[in-house]
């Protein structure tokens, strides 16, 4: 991902703040050692008549991917832990709505660094629970509650 200028880290802050998300997600994964992984994302979101706007956007970034969803809109979104962490880090002075969201994610990034158990990986669950509070969460099936259960019957991960 490309350094940002001040004019780019402002304008994109105001994109995210009022047509964009910051989330991060429990996704279960059966050969993962916890059985669940962390996935953060930043979203942008566009009616289609301008995904020509966020196609230029991903162009200038390098990363993330678009995709058209059913009720006439368009996403952009950047998942992954450096992609993310490196766009949190240059815009989040510049956010309002959503800065709260970025430390929280920032956050998540830094603690998975430090995971050595399943009480760690519990407690980073539990942050993705606090990001989802402030979001409009929809779908969202698997809490950090959820996750507990799980780790806590097995008594074979540490």
């Amino acid at each position: 991902m490309k350094t940002l200028t001040t004019e780019e880290r402002s304008y994109l802050a105001g994109f995210l703040d009022a047509d964009g998300s910051i989330f991060a997600q429990l996704v279960r994964g059966n050969d993962l050692k916890y059985k669940y992984r962390i996935r953060v994302s930043i979203g942008f979101y566009q009616n289609k008549r301008q995904i020509w706007f966020l196609t230029n956007l991903k162009k200038d970034l390098k990363c993330g991917s678009i995709r058209e969803k059913s009720d006439h809109v368009v996403e952009y979104v950047i998942t992954g832990a450096d992609p993310v962490k490196n766009l949190l880090l240059q815009i989040k002075d510049y956010l309002v709505l959503k800065k709260r969201q970025a430390n929280l994610v920032l956050e998540i990034l830094e603690q998975k660094k430090q995971i050595q158990s399943k009480t760690d990986f519990i407690k980073v669950c539990q942050l993705t629970d606090k990001v989802a509070g402030l979001n409009y969460s929809k779908k969202r099936t698997i809490t950090a509650e959820t996750v507990e259960k799980v780790l806590l019957a097995d008594d074979t991960i540490l």
